[in-house]
């Protein structure tokens, strides 16, 4: 009897619709699951160990050669995704050789940042990576790129604070006029050749868990909304605003990154 698949589940608000349909349909007996930062579950799907799992779009374009698309879901936006932010105490203009903290738990968007910064505004700043703490990191830089809960946050909050918030989503978008995919799922090739039906059993429930969520968004924001810092509204917004979905349109900005990041990849998918 095999054994079942190693799949991961990144920990931030972006995948609650995801886990939510997953515990509703009860599918979680059939996965183990591993919950982490998206960084990490990058590193432990490149490593094998994991069997399927939401990867960085650009980790997935480094390592496109071992691990195969799972079709139809992603994690991106094709306008505003409120969760992906630059934060600045200063114009951006005036961000030349000056300090810009980069989130230790993103890949894709420190990326899309530093191409946007200096192919757009024309800057160069000084990069480093710290942890994703926003008035710590505002201590030691003059920008921030945060992604996740703490740019969700910094969307509301920093405003109020005086400070700039850009989303990263809409400057893509605004760039290129596509949509941004910021993650993917993928299968480590070799498991999903030696293994086709349970990578298709997971991507059927995937898919089931998301369409479920969607159309219960005001439910699944309600529910969050009890141990999350934001209320149900803010949730329905941010998942109304986010794109689950991996369609024509958003493999064209798939490919645009990858051909702008100089990481030409042209996606393969696991047979499901």
């Amino acid at each position: 009897m095999a054994e079942r698949p190693r799949v991961g589940h990144i920990q931030f608000l972006n995948c609650l619709p995801i886990y939510w349909g997953l515990v509703r349909a009860g599918t979680l007996l059939d996965v183990e699951l591993t919950k982490d930062t998206p960084d990490r579950l990058n590193d432990l799907l490149v490593a094998g160990d994991l069997d399927i799992g939401p990867i960085s779009l650009v980790e997935y374009l480094r390592n496109a050669s071992s691990l195969v698309l799972i079709p139809d879901i992603a994690i991106g936006s094709d306008g505003p995704v409120l969760s992906v932010n630059i934060v600045s105490q200063r114009p951006l203009s005036e961000l030349d050789g000056r300090r810009v903290a980069m989130g230790s738990t993103s890949r894709t968007s420190v990326l899309l940042a530093r191409m946007w910064l200096e192919q757009v505004h024309g800057v160069r700043p000084e990069y480093f990576t710290c942890p994703p703490d926003l008035t710590t990191m505002l201590l030691e830089a003059d920008a921030a790129v945060l992604i996740g809960d703490a740019a969700l946050r910094a969307t509301y909050d920093a405003p109020r604070r005086g400070l700039s918030v850009y989303d990263l989503g809409s400057a893509w978008r605004d760039w290129t006029g596509l949509p941004m995919v910021f993650a993917v799922w993928a299968a480590r090739r070799s498991y999903a050749e030696a293994n086709p039906g349970l990578v298709k059993d997971v991507h059927a429930a995937f898919l089931r868990s998301r369409d479920d969520a969607l159309a219960h968004v005001d439910e699944v924001a309600a529910t969050a909304a009890r141990w999350e810092a934001f209320d149900a509204a803010t949730l329905a917004r941010y998942f109304r605003t986010l794109d689950f979905s991996l369609g024509p349109r958003q493999l064209e900005g798939l490919r645009e990154f990858a051909a702008r990041a100089g990481m030409p990849v042209e996606p393969v998918f696991a047979a499901v």
